[in-house]
């Protein structure tokens, strides 16, 4: 059984593509294609070739991916698939238009429908620089939502990473998916039993992250926040943050992993599609206060793994601190929450019926953790 490997593009390291690291893990002999490939700058491949279309050859193309967009589908339409008896395709966008044999079957790991097609205003929040090309911009994306809807067809299966994402690719490509929450890999992440007096933020400094709730409420409260991260807002951020806030820009993952293992809590402002970092915190035995909604309302349970808070306000956030201080945590049942629903052996163990349901061969699971066709 040959296999294809898609992704988006290779030029960044965020969850969608450490999760598309893990189905390069597990199947080691698949083909791996996408638009752009920056190999410095995106999760780590070794030394197996990654085949690209066109637009590789365009001078900046991967560090100005985002402004090639009208340019994706044909890109992807134009790559020779055509001898692969099964093709696994990892999108927010793209991926999911690659051609396929007649016979051959798609499935999509779908992280999110094309979030700036669907939901442009709040997309352009986290890139303000695009805002003025607002008026343009959407008479170029009303006809890319018409090819997004078509060639959101292809898939013969969606794998949705949330319930709040299943729910998008009903509503607007009217496709069923079926939901696997995506793991973490359990063993980059440390215990600790021992939490020490601080609290955690680690995220891209964008403005739909909200961010800046989380340092009002520290503000207001005065206990230690470390913000682990970088990006647009970073100047912004700081300039509102008091002396009980540190930034400690990009770390290292074991440092990361140290930071998250000791924190008091984690905290996430965002309305999440899904999000890995609570299930991060959770692998770290570190309960997580989140905004209650998407991702989060899957891997989330109050009281046991983290509390919620209503509303996307420094204030709402405050409340839920102040009652999670008041809370007796078991940092060891959260860490077995995690392992026991999010670990990647969990992951693949879903994965592979659905697999052998649509693609009709035999995807065996191997005592070395790894899948072969």
């Amino acid at each position: 059984m040959k296999i294809a490997l898609v992704h988006d593009y290779l030029t960044q390291r965020g969850g969608a593509e450490r999760v598309f690291e893990l189905l390069c893990r597990y199947f080691p002999q698949a083909d791996v294609y996408t638009s752009l490939y920056e190999p410095e700058t995106t999760v780590d491949l070794g030394d197996r070739a990654v085949y690209t279309t066109a637009l590789q050859k365009i001078p900046g193309a991967a560090s100005n991916f985002r402004l090639l967009a009208p340019f994706y589908y044909r890109a992807f339409r134009d790559l020779n698939l055509q001898n692969y008896d099964l093709i696994l395709s990892s999108s927010t966008s793209f991926a999911k238009a690659v051609r396929k044999h007649p016979k051959a079957k798609h499935i999509c790991f779908c992280h999110n429908i094309t979030r700036f097609l669907w939901d442009t205003q709040t997309y352009l929040e986290k890139f303000p620089k695009y805002r003025a090309f607002y008026p343009f911009l959407e008479q170029v994306f009303k006809a890319m939502r018409e090819a997004d809807k078509k060639y959101a067809q292809e898939p013969d299966l969606y794998i949705a990473n949330s319930t709040e994402v299943a729910r998008r690719i009903w509503e607007k490509y009217r496709k069923q998916a079926t939901v696997v929450n995506y793991p973490v890999d359990m063993s980059q992440f440390q215990f600790s039993q021992q939490k020490d007096n601080y609290c955690l933020v680690a995220a891209r400094f964008l403005g739909y992250k909200r961010i800046d709730i989380t340092i009002k409420a520290f503000n207001a409260l005065g206990w230690p926040l470390k913000i682990i991260g970088d990006g647009p807002e970073a100047e912004k951020l700081k300039s509102i943050a008091a002396d009980n806030i540190q930034f400690l820009g990009y770390v290292e993952d074991t440092q990361r992993a140290e930071l998250m293992a000791k924190a008091r809590f984690v905290i996430v402002s965002a309305l999440e599609d899904y999000g890995l970092v609570p299930v991060e915190a959770n692998a770290s035995g570190t309960p997580v206060i989140a905004y209650g909604a998407g991702g989060v309302l899957d891997t989330q349970i109050p009281g046991e793994t983290g509390l919620f808070f209503a509303e996307q306000t420094s204030e709402s956030l405050q409340k839920a601190l102040l009652e999670a201080a008041n809370i007796q945590w078991h940092p060891a049942a959260i860490r077995d929450h995690a392992v026991k629903n999010f670990s990647v052996e969990v992951f693949f163990r879903k994965v592979i019926p659905l697999l052998q349901q649509v693609a009709g061969e035999d995807i065996q699971w191997c005592e070395t953790q790894k899948i072969v066709a």
